[in-house]
């Protein structure tokens, strides 16, 4: 059996594309912080097509954990998840309760509860997982 050396490279290609996270404290200045986080990543990663309605999800989901689910001295975990040219948001947080789009038969969501009715409309998929203690709400983008 004859044995063949392949002459390329090591590293030769583009690397992967690293996840970010940071953790935000329950602060309303946590917000614009995340979605200036997340607007760095993407620009890094190139990721434009879509940036705006992966900022505006991003802003909604650290909204609705510092009103809903980061309970007093907490705070909540942004984490971004780049992938074949698309990006998964992540907001974990250690309240309880399991977000839901606020929309009853026929009638206006109140003030509100809007944040979920706009991450449903931009995001390709989203949705609610478990973790201890809290939960994780995400959202994708491809």
């Amino acid at each position: 059996m004859a044995t063949y050396r392949d002459h390329r490279p090591v590293n030769e290609g583009t690397p992967p594309l690293s996840p970010r996270e940071r953790f935000y404290r329950r602060e309303r200045r946590s917000v614009p912080a995340a979605r200036g986080f997340a607007r760095d990543a993407l620009a890094e990663w190139e990721i434009g097509p879509r940036a705006d309605d992966v900022l505006v999800c991003v802003s909604e989901l650290a909204t609705n954990a510092l009103v809903h689910g980061v309970p007093p001295g907490r705070g909540f975990l942004l984490r971004l998840l780049p992938y074949d040219g698309g990006v998964r948001v992540e907001v974990h947080d250690s309240g309880d309760g399991v977000p839901a789009i606020p929309l009853a038969e026929g009638a206006e969501p109140a003030e509100g509860g809007r944040g979920l009715l706009l991450v449903a409309a931009l995001a390709d998929k989203w949705g609610v997982g478990a973790r201890a203690p809290g939960k994780v709400v995400w959202c994708e983008f491809g």
